[in-house]
C-alpha cells in the first residue's frame, strides 16, 4: 500500500474486517471453504474495503457497522474474480494460480454463486433499506459491466467513451458503492455521499487504467499476473484504443492483426508501436486526471488523518507498479 501510516491507522479496523470475512466464510460444504479460502487468502490489497473504512473514518464514525459493509464489498469483488477468471480462462493472478486453474471452472463458479448470495444475507443483516439499495443496483451494474467487455472482444471498432463505460460498470462501480456506503453508515448529508461516491468512481476508474498500461508494460514480479493478458484474451482496452487511432498505416494492421489473433500475436511489436505513438502515455493521463477529479471530490471533507490518507490512495492510484 502507499505508505507504513495508511496501513497503520486503519489496521485494527482491517482485521476486524477480516475477522468478518473468516467468520462469514463458513459453510458447511468442504470445497466451498477451501476454494473461498483458497482465493481470499490469496495477497489482494483490500482496496474496496480499505476505502469504504477510510471515508466512514473521515465522516467521523464510530460504530462497527462499516466492517461488516466492508466484508460485503470484499465478497462482491471475490465473487467477480472467481467468474471473471472462468470467462477469461485466465491462469494466474496475484502471483499464483487462478482458482479455476487449481479447482476447475464448476468449482469457481458456484463458489462465486456462495459468495455472491453471502453477500446478500450479509446486507440484509445490516437492516438498512439504502445499503441493500446500492450494493444491489452496483451489483447489477457490475454483471452489465462484464457483458459489455463480453461484446467488445475482438472488437478494434470500440471507442474510447465505450471502453470507459465497460470500466465505469465493471470496475469503477464497487469502487463507487464503497465510497458511498462510508457516507452512508456515517449519516452524512445527500451532498457529501454523492461526492463520496465520485470520489471512489474516479479512484477505480484510475485503477482500471493503470491496469490497462501495467499490462503492457510491467513486470510479472510486480503485477501479479501473466503481461499481454489482455491482447492474448481479446481485450481492446485504452492503450490498444489510442494505437489504432494514431499509429502509423503498417503499425495500425498490425494492431488489426493481433486483437483477430489474439492470442498468436508477437506482443513486443504491439507495445512498440503503442510507445512510438504514446498510447501509454495518453491512458495514464487519463489516470491522472480521473486521480484529480478524486481529489477534488473531497474538497467539502474535513481535514484528517482519514482524508489524508484517501487522497494518498488518489496519488498511490497512478504512481504504482502493481
Amino acid at each position: 500500500m502507499p505508505a507504513e501510516h495508511f496501513t497503520d491507522l486503519i489496521a485494527e479496523d482491517m482485521r476486524a474486517v477480516n475477522a468478518v470475512i473468516r467468520q462469514r466464510l463458513h459453510s458447511d460444504v468442504a470445497l466451498i471453504r477451501q476454494v473461498a479460502e483458497y482465493i481470499i487468502s490469496s495477497g489482494g490489497k483490500r482496496l474496496r474495503p480499505a476505502l469504504l473504512i477510510l471515508v466512514a473514518g473521515a465522516c467521523g464514525y464510530r460504530g462497527r457497522a462499516h466492517h461488516e459493509l466492508a466484508a460485503v464489498v470484499e465478497f462482491i469483488h471475490t465473487a467477480t474474480l472467481l467468474h471473471d477468471d472462468v470467462v477469461d480462462d485466465s491462469s494466474m493472478r496475484r502471483g499464483r494460480a487462478t482458482a479455476n486453474a487449481e479447482f476447475g471452472n464448476p468449482a469457481s463458479v458456484l463458489v462465486g454463486d456462495f459468495l455472491y448470495s453471502r453477500a446478500f444475507q450479509m446486507m440484509v443483516s445490516v437492516q438498512d433499506m439504502r445499503v441493500m439499495e446500492v450494493l444491489a443496483d452496483a451489483t447489477n451494474t457490475i454483471a452489465e459491466g462484464e457483458v459489455l467487455q463480453l461484446m467488445s472482444i475482438h472488437n478494434i471498432d470500440i471507442t474510447e467513451d465505450e471502453y470507459l463505460r465497460v470500466v465505469r460498470s465493471k470496475t469503477a462501480k464497487l469502487f463507487e458503492a464503497a465510497g458511498r456506503l462510508g457516507g452512508i453508515v456515517s449519516g452524512v448529508s445527500s451532498e457529501l455521499e454523492e461526492a463520496l461516491a465520485r470520489y471512489g468512481a474516479h479512484i477505480g476508474t484510475a485503477f482500471q487504467l493503470v491496469d490497462d498500461i501495467l499490462d503492457y508494460s510491467g513486470e510479472l514480479e510486480h503485477t501479479g499476473k501473466n503481461i499481454g493478458e489482455d491482447l492474448a484474451e481479446g481485450k481492446v482496452t485504452l492503450p490498444l484504443i489510442f494505437t489504432v487511432r494514431h499509429a502509423a498505416p503498417g503499425q495500425q494492421d498490425l494492431i488489426f492483426k493481433a486483437v483477430a489473433s489474439a492470442a498468436e500475436t508477437d506482443f513486443e511489436p504491439v507495445v512498440a508501436a503503442m510507445r512510438e505513438c504514446g498510447a501509454l502515455d495518453y491512458a495514464r493521463s487519463r489516470a491522472v486526471a480521473e486521480s484529480r477529479l478524486a481529489t477534488a471530490a473531497l474538497e467539502s471533507v474535513p481535514n484528517s488523518k482519514h482524508r489524508d490518507c484517501l487522497l494518498e490512495l488518489a496519488a498511490f492510484a497512478v504512481s504504482r507498479n502493481h
